[in-house]
């Protein structure tokens, strides 16, 4: 029975249905792997595999739980965040966090099977850009909030920020170019086929 309602939400990710211990599961997995690469990669600033995790989530999974991922990682992650810990930022954070997870949902609906057979350095270059373009808005709004937190011109934030911001962003596209493809289509090599992504 549990077999068939998973199948049911598979076949149809963007149905409403009620949460049930798969979607559960696969949100504990994927918040436990982005919080301990974050960890893992602290000594590393704003290079980490958190983003695409989330984004990774909601490709196969559909946005509700893409979202649900990047908004408990950070729940959870910016409470016992070694650098440090601004409630307003970590709100923030939180919700940012979450435009990954829903990204990934949208495109997963349209990409979810392809197989890029011939399309491999299109498709990279494309997940490329799905990098940048949404960590350009994550540190917008968490440099935006920061300024806000702690009085300081928005433009000084920006400007003082922005060697990190780079690195983010070109972390990311690089990291979502080259990790997306082979990721995808190991998945629907060997996963797929049991039904863990819907298709």
């Amino acid at each position: 029975m549990a077999e068939s309602l998973n199948k049911g939400w598979m076949d149809n990710p963007t149905r409403r249905t009620p949460l049930n211990t798969f979607k559960i599961a696969i949100i504990a997995t994927l918040c436990a792997l982005s919080i301990g690469t974050n960890y893992a990669l602290i000594g590393v600033s704003n290079i980490k595999f958190m983003d695409f995790i989330v984004f990774f989530g909601g490709f196969c999974f559909g946005s509700t739980v893409g979202a649900s991922i990047g908004v408990l990682s950070w729940l959870i992650y910016g409470l016992i965040n070694p650098l440090g810990f601004v409630p307003q930022v970590w709100v923030a954070t939180m919700f940012a966090e979450s435009i990954y997870g829903l990204v990934g949902g949208v495109i997963g609906t349209k990409l979810r099977s392809s197989s890029f057979q011939g399309q491999r350095l299109r498709a990279s270059v494309f997940f490329a850009t799905v990098g940048f373009l949404p960590t350009v808005l994550y540190d917008l709004v968490t440099n935006i909030v920061y300024a806000f937190s702690f009085n300081v011109p928005l433009v000084v934030a920006v400007f003082t920020g922005a060697p990190m911001t780079v690195l983010h962003e070109v972390a990311n596209a690089a990291i979502f170019g080259v990790c997306t493809v082979p990721l995808i289509s190991v998945l629907g090599r060997n996963i797929m086929r049991q039904r863990i992504c819907p298709s």
